[in-house]
């Protein structure tokens, strides 16, 4: 996965979960934050594309959100930018 702040990557074994509170180890942000999470999406409701995901306040501080799964993208990209493109790939516009 990445830091969603700075991009640092963080390598992360077979099976191995991010934990509530591990910070990156390049700029101290939290991990285990919506703005790391492959459901983060600003243009979604509640900003999560996992229909039963709780809101969350602060999306770049830690939360206990079971939903939560690793994202691997650079600071700053849109969360449906891959898909998007793979859409446009595949009806080639």
């Amino acid at each position: 996965m990445r830091c969603w702040s700075c991009g640092t990557a963080h390598e992360l074994a077979a099976g191995e979960r991010v934990g509530f509170r591990d910070t990156c180890r390049g700029c101290g942000a939290d991990l285990h934050a919506c703005r790391a999470c492959e459901f983060h999406d600003p243009a979604a409701y509640n900003e999560c594309r996992e229909p039963n995901a709780e809101r969350v306040a602060d999306r770049e501080r830690a939360n206990r959100c079971d939903c939560f799964s690793p994202a691997d993208r650079a600071p700053g990209a849109a969360a449906g930018s891959s898909a998007r493109s793979k859409l446009d790939a595949l009806f080639k516009r």
